[in-house]
Order: C-alpha cells, then sequence, then structure tokens
C-alpha cells in the first residue's frame, strides 16, 4: 500500500462519514464511498475510547499492516475507513485480520471474494 492509498485529509474523512454507506461486525465499524480515482484509499480512525497513544498507535500499525498485506485483494475506486471498536485492544493478530477481511467481504469490497 502506498503513501497515496492512504486517506489522510480531515474533508475527505468528513466526506466519507456523511455520504458513505456504513457496514459493522463485533471488532470493527467500516465505513465507504466511492471515489472518482482508479485506485482505493484507507483510512483508518482510532477512537481515545480505545486507550492511550501507545494502545491506539499499537491498533493502527497491526491494521495498516493487514491492509498493506491485502490490498491487492480490495476493490478499485473507493474511499475505506476502518473503525476499530473497544474490544480490539484484546483480540489477537489473526483475530483482527480475520475480522478486517470479513467486513471487507460483507461490503462486497474484495476482489475474490467469490473463489477458493
Amino acid at each position: 500500500m502506498k503513501k497515496e492509498h492512504r486517506l489522510r485529509s480531515n474533508e475527505d474523512f468528513k466526506k466519507v462519514y456523511r455520504n458513505g454507506k456504513n457496514y459493522w461486525n463485533r471488532n470493527i465499524v467500516l465505513y465507504v464511498m466511492e471515489n472518482e480515482l482508479d485506485y482505493s484509499r484507507i483510512g483508518f480512525s482510532v477512537s481515545k475510547k480505545i486507550g492511550n497513544s501507545v494502545v491506539r498507535n499499537k491498533v493502527k500499525r497491526r491494521m495498516r499492516e493487514i491492509c498493506r498485506l491485502n490490498f491487492l485483494n480490495i476493490e478499485d475506486g473507493y474511499d475505506i475507513i476502518f473503525i476499530p471498536k473497544k474490544n480490539v485492544v484484546d483480540i489477537e493478530y489473526k483475530e483482527l485480520e480475520s475480522a478486517m477481511l470479513h467486513i471487507l467481504s460483507i461490503a462486497h469490497l474484495m476482489k475474490n471474494s467469490g473463489e477458493i
């Protein structure tokens, strides 16, 4: 995942929150909106309710790595925001990865979701 594939500006986040569609599971909330680009941009919003800065950054690093490893399987042309819930702090990396891939497949954002 390249730096230009990251959603960074506050305006972009607000636009996705306002106009996007949301999905959720036990661990993550996902906001999705189509963009007019030929690639997807991904952002992370970790609330202070999750923990102190060390904990929040650990959660963000894990989520960023999961997206980096699976970026080629994510559909192009979307702005995507991941918002972890409180219990994400207590789960293992594999469970977080499973939750993220699950929420992406619910939102129909995985390229090969129908194939095994």
